[in-house]
């Protein structure tokens, strides 16, 4: 292992394990692989400039992860990922405004109404089968319906 060191010089290793994490990186991206190959890349450009010790490296190698790790926290939390349809996961909240038919009427406050192909429970007005509504808002599974104007 001496000779091979000798030959190629240890920053190689940390350039290698850097190309490696940012390449782990692009094929299961989540923000934090970049930080470590960054950190790799890093250690193999002070290790290739000043050789020191393996044992200096890794403690480098350490310090410089746990720096980018903090330093890429805070620019996530600066600059955070606006969704291209923030409803994506919100059925009841994509339905808002449109209308529905009641299907089993609405007595009490309760009662299921159709949208599309989806029957939902709803609370509302009393309203007999067959009338049309407006979503007015969702609670978890449950639409608020209001009568049409």
């Amino acid at each position: 292992m001496a000779a091979l060191t000798d030959l190629f010089g240890l920053h190689w290793g940390w350039m290698a394990l850097g190309v490696a994490l940012a390449i782990a990186e692009i094929v299961a991206p989540g923000y934090f692989l970049i930080w470590l190959a960054a950190a790799a890349l890093l250690t193999g450009l002070v290790a290739a400039v000043m050789p020191v010790g393996i044992e200096a490296e890794i403690i480098l190698f350490a310090v410089l992860c746990a720096l980018a790790l903090a330093a890429g926290r805070r620019w996530v939390l600066r600059h955070p990922v606006a969704s291209a349809d923030p409803m994506l996961n919100d059925r009841g909240g994509q339905i808002i405004g449109q209308s529905v038919v009641v299907t089993h009427v609405i007595e009490g406050g309760s009662g299921r109404v159709r949208h599309g192909d989806t029957e939902w429970l709803a609370r509302g007005p009393d309203a007999q089968p067959g009338t049309r509504m407006r979503v007015t808002g969702a609670d978890g599974t449950v639409l608020l319906v209001e009568h049409l104007h």
